[in-house]
């Protein structure tokens, strides 16, 4: 229905009402709707608002859901505008298992060896978030290459021998975080790859401000033919190329934030989602989180509900960061977290952090390993867990202002022992892994939430 040509031209209200049409009521009492993004949205029952939710996969629950009488009102951000639709979401693979094929990493070569042949005056590098990454004498061409890879990616989680990093050896500062094995990067920034641009361009270095743009173009071009890169790669090009033909396009915006508004304001509907991390931090998590469940899909034949090990394997991660050392703030971390799932998940979120009973413990890791039960059936659903687990990861930490692990996240630790055979360096032992603070959500557990009834 939202694909076809005469859906985008309907009037908001009856698109609203054709959407209203096809809200499904579950046996248990829960709303869903299929809406904006092409995801599923569940209503909450404590704040009556509609929470991007990954729907469960028991075919019992699914098979039980009628169509709900009309009535329902929907908020006009959840109905599809139909370009949304039509979104490419790339693949949520790690890098690690599955490589960057060669032809990108040769060619990424190529383009570093270019951007690095310029004249060094014109090209300092202020930027203080490469700078902590960088050597002080490098070029900010090579900070505008691995910036772009940076952002790019879905989730840098990468093998320790990536030649997509290797590359960059000779200019860091210090070690990357992580280890020999893995390397866990933080998300990238694209205020940071504005911050280069708009530098030069205040300084009225302007062909300087100018081909860094064009080293990102250049980056993002090369990236894009890895799914993992991409969405975000489509949607920087589309943020950078017209700065190429026009170089006056964003004269008027060169103060503080002003660069990187303008930049997203380029980005057209299709890609648009690809920028969510930059316009709400909360909605990136919601989706991320939506993400883990998907990629959790294999577990629902072995009788799990995907959705809810996504909680508790979310839970896992949250114990693990905080709760030997920082319990409070990790009480602080949750109740943000609430604020942006659905009472079903925040429950469980809450039950699998306070109730050493309850039974979706026993997803989480033990002594470093996740349970049998969960182990993915191949390399690249394991790689797809991985990257889902450690974007998840990275999302929570950004919207609670968490700094990222540096040896990686419990669950993310965990998936990557499942991949170890994939390469020749010994396996990373993780170190151990409780009282939390937290305030119970506002509902009673619900009994009759599918997958809560076995581990």
């Amino acid at each position: 229905m939202v694909a076809d040509p005469r859906w985008a031209p309907l009037p908001p209200a009856t698109k609203a009402h054709a959407i209203a049409e096809r809200v499904l009521a579950a046996r248990d009492g829960s709303r869903w709707l299929f809406g904006a993004h092409a995801r599923w949205y569940r209503l909450d029952k404590v704040d009556g608002r509609w929470h991007l939710s990954a729907p469960p996969l028991n075919p019992g629950f699914r098979a039980a859901t009628r169509p709900m009488p009309p009535g329902v009102v929907i908020p006009p951000e959840l109905i599809p505008a139909g370009a949304d639709f039509a979104a490419d979401r790339g693949s949520t693979l790690a890098f690690v298992g599955p490589d960057v094929p060669r032809h990108i990493t040769d060619r990424v070569r190529e383009v570093l060896a270019v951007h690095r042949k310029v004249h060094r005056p014109d090209f300092p590098l202020t930027e203080p978030r490469f700078r902590a990454v960088f050597a002080s004498d490098v070029l900010s061409t090579v900070a505008a290459v691995w910036g772009t890879i940076m952002w790019c990616a879905y989730a840098p989680a990468f093998d320790g021998n990536e030649v997509l990093l290797s590359m960059f050896g000779e200019f860091l500062a210090r070690p990357l975080p992580g280890d020999d094995w893995v390397r866990w990067l933080p998300m990238g920034s694209l205020d940071a790859l504005a911050s280069l641009y708009a530098e030069r361009m205040r300084a009225g270095a302007h062909e300087a401000g100018l081909r860094l743009a064009q080293a990102m173009a250049d980056t993002a071009a090369v990236l894009r033919a890895d799914a993992r890169f991409r969405p975000r790669a489509d949607a920087l090009l589309a943020m950078v190329e017209p700065l190429l033909a026009q170089p006056w396009l964003d004269q008027h915006a060169l103060d503080g934030d002003a660069v990187r508004r303008a930049w997203l304001s380029r980005c057209p509907p299709t890609l648009a989602w690809a920028t969510l991390s930059e316009l709400s931090l909360g909605e990136h998590f919601r989706h991320r989180l939506y993400d883990l469940a998907e990629s959790l899909a294999y577990t629902a034949p072995r009788g799990f509900e995907p959705r809810l090990v996504a909680v508790a394997l979310l839970a896992a991660d949250l114990h693990e960061l905080f709760a030997a050392a920082e319990p409070q703030r990790g009480a602080d971390a949750v109740t943000t977290i609430y604020a942006w799932i659905d009472d079903e998940l925040r429950q469980a979120l809450y039950l699998a952090l306070t109730d050493e009973s309850y039974p979706l413990r026993a997803c989480w890791p033990r002594s470093g390993e996740l349970p049998a039960a969960l182990v993915p059936p191949d390399r690249d659903t394991a790689a797809a867990l991985l990257g889902a687990a450690y974007a998840t990861g990275l999302a929570w930490c950004a919207l609670t202002g968490t700094p990222s692990p540096e040896r990686g996240f419990a669950v993310s630790s965990a998936v990557t022992r499942c991949l170890i055979h994939q390469r020749d360096d010994p396996p990373v032992e993780p170190g151990p892994a409780s009282g939390w603070g937290l305030h119970p959500p506002l509902t009673p557990p619900h009994a009759g939430a599918p997958g809560l009834d076995r581990p």
